[in-house]
């Protein structure tokens, strides 16, 4: 499974204000995305109204491209303000700054779990023009209205009369334990009738590395599958030939952590031992 990383920023200064006819929903004051930073800055300016307000934009812009919604990710949103935060002080924006993490490190060390992350940054002299700057640049339209994206955090920061924004979009990823990524694996693996061994230890052990099949010549498998990618909702095509071919009875299977080829990416590495 290939990941996709797009970024996207924009700078608009002193563009005049353009009519947008569809009122946006605000969104509830309480909600905990807003934990990360004040209400209001220094002049009084209300940037959880300003987010909200791209927030429920770019949902109604979703929806008029039916699109499902974005669902409001706090860890990404922690991410989107630590970078803004920094657009802010720089006086400048971009994707990445001198001794910074990448967007997918970002997100990853504020906690989110992606197959998928996008972002779009961009600096103008109101919220709504943010927005609409965004859906008139192709690149930028083209992360806000992508169906490959479910979940959003954004930030704003207001300085020297302009707002900073920035809005992460990812395709969120479980966070699932060895024992839930076996058993996910273990479902699909039933279907096709072949049962599923209840001790782990010998696929998981395969898993890593062949040095324990290799010491034990009573125990390796007819046939044998690793893989690695963030989608545990089907089988590899190979391992599914295996299964629907009518020659294995049991099946060990075995989660261990993934390797780095998924970066920051969310990612589940499986061993699947056929008998």
């Amino acid at each position: 499974m290939g990941f996709l990383r797009r970024v996207f920023f924009l700078a608009l200064v002193g563009v005049v204000a353009i009519a947008v006819t569809v009122q946006p929903r605000p969104l509830p004051a309480a909600q905990p995305q807003y934990a990360q930073y004040p209400q209001y800055d220094a002049g009084g300016l209300n940037l959880h109204a300003a987010v909200g307000q791209i927030f429920a934009l770019g949902n109604q812009a979703r929806a008029q491209a039916g699109v499902a919604s974005l669902k409001w990710d706090p860890a990404l949103a922690a991410a989107a303000l630590q970078h803004c935060r920094m657009m802010a002080a720089e006086g400048q924006i971009s994707h990445q700054y001198r001794g910074e993490p990448d967007l997918s490190s970002r997100a990853a060390q504020a906690g989110a779990h992606f197959s998928v992350i996008e972002e779009n940054v961009a600096m103008a002299p109101s919220a709504t023009e943010v927005h609409q700057a965004w859906m008139q640049s192709p690149g930028h339209r083209e992360n806000l209205l992508s169906p490959d994206v479910d979940h959003v955090g954004i930030a704003v920061v207001y300085a020297r009369g302009e707002f900073y924004a920035v809005a992460d979009y990812s395709a969120a990823a479980e966070s699932l334990s060895p024992a839930q990524v076996e058993a996910r694996v273990a479902a699909l693996v039933r279907v096709s009738g072949v049962s599923v061994l209840a001790n782990p230890a010998l696929a998981r052990s395969a898993c890593v590395s062949d040095d324990d099949l290799l010491r034990s010549p009573s125990a390796r498998p007819a046939w044998m599958i690793r893989w690695q990618n963030s989608d545990l909702a089907h089988l590899p095509r190979a391992l599914v030939n295996q299964l629907q071919s009518g020659k294995y009875r049991q099946a060990a299977i075995g989660s261990c952590p993934a390797q780095d080829d998924g970066g920051a990416f969310t990612s589940y590495r499986v061993a699947v031992l056929l008998y």
